[in-house]
């Protein structure tokens, strides 16, 4: 299982790029333009979050998928964000995790753009933006980097909860190598999370696996 922070759509691309993977998406992607096709056809999950009993049933529906030992992204945020900062994880997609004692694989996301550019605003897609115009301007960009920083896999927890808060703070600890952002810069890890941290500053895997642009799109091998 992995859990990363969620700043735009173009996470799952840079994700399944990175390893094969299935997702789990709240229900509106199904009906999205292009990326609603692509969810369907690639075996995604879609969950209703404002309803705990569609959670439970998605859970059930991942149980199979990691007994067999495949991969199942989410993005425990719950919401995408401008990638400032990595929000608050919502526990309840953990609970297979726990049952099946899986480990759970802290990933970190983040984009970098020309000068000219803003990741935040045209690359992250967050807040009231609309997807379609958002959609034609981030074609209009030159070219994307996309880090992607992945930490030691969790496992061992009994509580769903406490996997949540751990999980958070070992993203956001591989997210501040890649993106490190001033409200952040004196966090400290959660007293659920005793364990050395696995970020160093000298990690190759923090090192950029991904590039989209016009004309020099590749995509490199992952990192381990």
């Amino acid at each position: 299982m992995i859990a990363a922070n969620h700043v735009s759509y173009v996470d799952v691309l840079v994700l399944a790029a990175s390893t094969p993977v299935v997702f789990v998406a709240k229900r509106e992607v199904r009906g999205w333009p292009i990326f609603g096709w692509f969810a369907r056809m690639a075996g995604t999950r879609f969950v209703d979050r404002e309803h705990r009993a569609d959670v439970a049933r998605v859970g059930r529906e991942l149980a199979p998928a990691l007994a067999q030992g495949i991969s199942v992204g989410l993005f425990l945020e719950g919401t995408s964000s401008d990638g400032r900062r990595v929000l608050p994880f919502k526990s309840s997609l953990l609970e297979p995790a726990i049952q099946l004692a899986c480990p759970v694989a802290p990933v970190a996301l983040a984009y970098q753009v020309p000068p000219t550019y803003s990741a935040a605003s045209e690359v992250c897609w967050w807040g009231d933006m609309r997807l379609i115009p958002h959609l034609f301007n981030l074609a209009g960009i030159s070219a994307i980097e996309a880090l992607v920083t992945w930490g030691d896999p969790l496992q061992g927890f009994t509580n769903r909860k406490q996997l949540a808060v751990c999980l958070h703070t070992r993203v956001t600890e591989l997210h501040r190598t890649i993106s490190p952002p001033p409200d952040l810069a004196n966090a400290t890890s959660h007293p659920y999370c005793d364990q050395k941290s696995p970020v160093e500053s000298d990690n190759p895997d923090t090192e950029p696996i991904f590039y989209l642009g016009r004309g020099n799109t590749k995509a490199s091998e992952r990192l381990t």
